[in-house]
Protein backbone atom coordinates (compact mmCIF):
# COMPACT_ATOMS: atom_id res chain seq x y z
CA UNK A 1 0.00 0.00 0.00
CA UNK A 2 1.66 3.33 -0.86
CA UNK A 3 0.55 6.91 -1.60
CA UNK A 4 1.45 7.41 -5.10
CA UNK A 5 1.64 11.21 -5.78
CA UNK A 6 2.99 10.60 -9.12
CA UNK A 7 1.31 11.16 -13.08
CA UNK A 8 -1.01 8.04 -14.07
CA UNK A 9 1.02 7.91 -17.29
CA UNK A 10 3.39 5.12 -16.64
CA UNK A 11 1.60 4.20 -13.04
CA UNK A 12 1.72 0.48 -13.69
CA UNK A 13 5.34 0.20 -14.91
CA UNK A 14 6.82 2.87 -11.86
CA UNK A 15 4.62 0.83 -9.18
CA UNK A 16 6.08 -2.63 -10.88
CA UNK A 17 9.61 -1.51 -10.46
CA UNK A 18 8.66 -0.13 -7.08
CA UNK A 19 7.52 -3.51 -5.57
CA UNK A 20 8.77 -6.35 -7.81
CA UNK A 21 8.55 -9.22 -5.71
CA UNK A 22 4.38 -8.13 -5.45
CA UNK A 23 1.36 -9.35 -7.22
CA UNK A 24 -0.60 -5.96 -6.55
CA UNK A 25 -0.29 -2.68 -4.99
CA UNK A 26 -3.01 -0.92 -3.40
CA UNK A 27 -2.26 3.03 -3.84
CA UNK A 28 -4.37 6.06 -3.66
CA UNK A 29 -3.97 10.21 -3.99
CA UNK A 30 -5.95 11.15 -6.76
CA UNK A 31 -9.42 9.86 -4.54
CA UNK A 32 -10.60 8.65 -8.43
CA UNK A 33 -10.94 4.76 -8.32
CA UNK A 34 -9.45 2.98 -10.65
CA UNK A 35 -7.94 -1.12 -11.08
CA UNK A 36 -5.48 -2.52 -13.82
CA UNK A 37 -4.04 -5.40 -14.30
CA UNK A 38 -0.91 -5.95 -16.73
CA UNK A 39 1.00 -9.59 -16.61
CA UNK A 40 -0.62 -10.98 -13.96
CA UNK A 41 0.60 -7.31 -11.65
CA UNK A 42 -2.66 -5.20 -10.36
CA UNK A 43 -3.00 -1.94 -8.83
CA UNK A 44 -5.83 -0.66 -7.19
CA UNK A 45 -7.54 2.51 -5.98
CA UNK A 46 -10.77 2.40 -4.47
CA UNK A 47 -11.32 5.71 -4.20
CA UNK A 48 -12.56 7.44 -1.10
CA UNK A 49 -15.96 6.88 1.46
CA UNK A 50 -15.71 10.98 2.77
CA UNK A 51 -13.88 12.90 0.12
CA UNK A 52 -14.94 12.21 -3.70
CA UNK A 53 -12.99 14.89 -5.11
CA UNK A 54 -13.16 14.38 -9.16
CA UNK A 55 -14.67 11.18 -9.03
CA UNK A 56 -18.09 10.80 -9.90
CA UNK A 57 -19.20 8.87 -6.85
CA UNK A 58 -17.89 8.19 -2.82
CA UNK A 59 -16.40 4.79 -3.10
CA UNK A 60 -14.12 2.15 -0.85
CA UNK A 61 -12.44 -0.91 -2.18
CA UNK A 62 -12.65 -4.41 -0.88
CA UNK A 63 -9.83 -7.52 -1.33
CA UNK A 64 -10.62 -10.45 -1.11
CA UNK A 65 -8.55 -13.68 -1.92
CA UNK A 66 -9.88 -17.29 -2.22
CA UNK A 67 -8.35 -20.01 -3.39
CA UNK A 68 -4.99 -17.75 -3.57
CA UNK A 69 -6.43 -15.62 -5.97
CA UNK A 70 -6.69 -12.35 -5.37
CA UNK A 71 -9.83 -10.53 -6.62
CA UNK A 72 -10.81 -5.99 -6.00
CA UNK A 73 -13.79 -5.37 -5.67
CA UNK A 74 -15.04 -1.38 -6.19
CA UNK A 75 -17.78 0.03 -3.77
CA UNK A 76 -19.60 2.59 -4.46
CA UNK A 77 -21.44 4.13 -1.57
Amino acid sequence: MIHDAGPSRGRVARLRRLFPDAAAVVFGHSHIPMHESVAGFQIFNPGSPTERRRSPSHSMGMLRIEQGRMRFELIEL
